[in-house]
């Protein structure tokens, strides 16, 4: 299981990057989700991992 806390704003972010924010399911700063490990979510956060928070749990 990965924990993901977001941390910093989108703001100033290409569009793609906020997609992929959007699609872990994070709104607002501080927001936290859990997921599966998976090699799809570990594209994501490579992708957005400047904006997050990452957590084994």
């Amino acid at each position: 299981m990965v924990k993901v806390t977001l941390v910093k704003s989108t703001i100033g972010e290409v569009q793609s990057v906020k997609a992929t924010i959007a699609s872990l399911g994070l709104k607002k700063i501080r927001s936290t989700k859990t997921f599966e490990d998976s090699p799809e979510l570990q594209g994501k956060l490579k992708k957005v991992g400047h904006l997050v928070k990452v957590e084994n749990v």
